[in-house]
This record gives structure tokens, C-alpha cells and sequence, in this order.
């Protein structure tokens, strides 16, 4: 019985990870577009599909925050960035073979392949541990 109600608990915690990340890149890219060319007001956003699962598998931090709960915040979202921006990496590299990134940082300086950008590490930082905020609340 434990391993499906962590089963269900999982799912659970994956489908608020994908709608979260969904919603913060929304947000991220509408704001971005102040900044293009255009300066386009609309704050239109960008996303894609394959985003979600990409976003849901913020649902192992609750495993992972286990392990490095009594470390500092500035370890643990270290750790996250670091995971967070492995994911990424994979992903993107996953989805370059198909044709179906839907980002692609290869104009941006601080890129590496053109799916992952290290500026971008102190906002998958706090993103870390806003997701350790929102699935392992009952544990801080």
C-alpha cells in the first residue's frame, strides 16, 4: 500500500511541477519580450508541450531535499541548479535528435550546445527551491 499511495503522491507532485514550470515560463518569456527588438507590450509568452514533463521532474525533489535538509539553502539550491541544468541538458539534447527542442540558447553567450545557458543557473536556483517550497512544505 505505501508504494502506491508514493506512486500516487508522485504523480500528483509531477502535474503540479509541470503546471508550476508551465506558469514561471510564461511569466519569464512574456516578460522577455520587453526586451526584444520590438518591445512588444502584449507580453506575449512562449512555451511548448514538451515543457511539462521536462517541468514535472521537479517531483524528485522531495527525494533528493530528504538527503540535504539540514544543509543551507544556498547547498540546496546548488544542488537543485545543478540537477535542474543536467535535465535541461539531457533534454535538449534528447529533443535536438528529434527536432523538437523548443529553446534554443546557441545566440546567448554563456551557452553550451545551445540548450543550456549558465546565466540562467541562479534562476534555476531559486526555482529549486521555490519546487522544495511547494512539495516538501510540511517537511521545512
Amino acid at each position: 500500500m505505501h508504494i502506491v499511495s508514493t506512486v500516487r503522491r508522485f504523480g500528483s507532485d509531477f502535474i503540479r511541477c509541470g503546471l508550476t514550470g508551465w506558469c514561471l515560463e510564461c511569466f519569464w518569456t512574456g516578460l522577455g519580450s520587453l526586451k526584444e527588438r520590438t518591445k512588444d507590450k502584449r507580453l506575449f509568452c512562449r512555451t511548448s508541450v514538451w515543457m511539462f514533463p521536462i517541468y514535472g521532474m521537479a517531483a524528485f525533489i522531495p527525494a533528493v531535499y530528504k538527503h540535504i535538509k539540514s544543509k543551507s539553502a544556498l547547498f540546496r539550491s546548488a544542488v537543485y541548479a545543478s540537477a535542474i541544468i543536467g535535465c535541461e541538458y539531457t533534454s535538449g539534447i534528447l529533443l535536438k535528435r528529434h527536432n523538437a527542442c523548443p529553446w534554443d540558447y546557441s545566440k546567448a553567450k554563456l551557452n553550451y550546445r545551445g540548450v543550456i545557458r549558465l546565466d540562467y543557473v541562479p534562476c534555476w536556483a531559486a526555482a529549486g527551491l521555490l519546487f522544495e517550497r511547494i512539495l516538501c512544505k510540511k517537511q521545512l
